[in-house]
């Protein structure tokens, strides 16, 4: 079977690996914004605050760590690039979510969310660099970070040595040919015509222009994020922290991840002084040492935001063989594996990871959303 999948961010590549570990032939096109949202994203393997989203989102995201680290063990001998899955648990600081957060470890057991409630003594042997004022924290010592740039560079490096795959560098793909409710084929910029059997969607915060075409309203929109990077020795910071929805994610070899915020401002992916100014701010109130070491680099990227976060995976409706996986939100990359997996195993009609119907892209149809919530519910 040939599948052609348009987009080469992280949903993109990771639904790649799982179809061409079926021996099925995959055609890439890598948009010219492919990895927006991927390239950019700070890479904890967890919802922040799991609690504040709906069990979709977490049921997926739970499956991110352990699927990470037997990719990495299978990619690293062929790409050459280690992911860095990072295990240096996460203090949360927002008293408000301490009650919900112990709730959510007693009552789920996730192992990426037991956590517990430290005290000022036990806060300081953890992570000496947090700042007085800070007297209690949640922690959560399993909570780990992938270096998600090296992951997209090994992934990457991986398909476009794969016998199977051909990798379509800056191909833009703007029209779907559609006749008799299937696609037969797609068009680039230069309406350079690509054939396969089946169709992938991976466009992320750019999905909602295929709306027209489809003759269904996508909601997806993108959504501004902002980071700013430290340089500090290595193993400087020993835990991710985090503070009214701000974040440090420290890597082995001394950078620190510092952000983030949400704009809503278009596809325009500029550095705003004042929320770099936010960011520091926030950064500095947890680590106050920070202050001391260099920043190197501040990025934007666009998240591919969908209603409450819920990503879309799943048959285009009334189309037999389009499919969706976009819509993440702010957990692509922690939901990523999990998503493909569940994607490939719908395309291929095997069991599924879960339960597939609350992802469904029928709930685009309004008639079609009640039907799933009712199922799923």
């Amino acid at each position: 079977m040939k599948i052609a999948i348009i987009g080469a961010g992280i949903s993109g590549l990771l639904t790649a690996l799982e179809l061409i570990e079926q021996d099925c032939s995959v055609d890439i096109f890598d948009q010219p914004y492919s990895g927006s949202a991927s390239w950019a994203g700070g890479g904890i393997l967890s919802p922040m605050y799991p609690w504040r989203y709906t069990p979709a989102v977490n049921q997926l995201a739970q499956f991110g760590k352990a699927l990470y680290q037997e990719w990495n063990q299978k990619l690293q001998p062929v790409s050459g690039i280690d992911f860095q899955i990072h295990e240096t648990g996460m203090l949360i600081f927002d008293q408000e979510d301490f009650r919900q957060g112990l709730s959510y470890s007693q009552q789920f057991q996730e192992p990426m969310q037991i956590c517990e409630l430290i005290q000022h003594e036990q806060l300081r042997q953890i992570n000496p660099h947090i700042a007085s004022g800070f007297k209690e924290a949640l922690y959560f010592p399993q909570l780990a970070n992938i270096r998600n740039p090296r992951l997209l560079q090994s992934i990457q490096n991986y398909l476009k040595t794969h016998p199977n795959v051909q990798f379509f560098e800056n191909t833009a793909i703007q029209q779907l040919d559609i006749q008799h409710g299937q696609v037969m084929a797609v068009r680039d910029q230069n309406l350079c015509s690509f054939q396969a059997d089946q169709f992938v969607l991976t466009t992320g915060a750019w999905s909602e222009q295929w709306s027209r075409q489809l003759n269904i309203q996508l909601p997806v929109k993108p959504v501004h994020g902002q980071m700013i990077l430290f340089k500090t020795p290595e193993n400087w910071l020993p835990t991710m922290c985090m503070n009214r929805v701000m974040y440090l994610i420290p890597r082995s070899d001394g950078h620190i991840v510092c952000g983030s915020s949400m704009a809503h401002q278009g596809f325009n992916t500029s550095i705003n002084p004042q929320t770099s100014e936010s960011i520091l701010t926030a950064s500095l109130e947890m680590v106050p040492e920070l202050a001391q070491f260099p920043i190197v680099k501040q990025w934007a990227g666009l998240r591919p935001g969908s209603p409450e976060g819920i990503p879309y995976i799943g048959k285009i409706p009334d189309i037999n063989n389009l499919w969706a996986n976009f819509g993440h939100f702010r957990n692509g990359l922690c939901m990523g594996p999990a998503s493909a997996r569940l994607l490939r195993q719908l395309i291929l009609k095997q069991p599924p990871l879960i339960e597939p119907q609350v992802y469904s892209p029928e709930r685009l149809i309004p008639q079609s959303y009640d039907r799933v919530h009712s199922t799923a519910s």
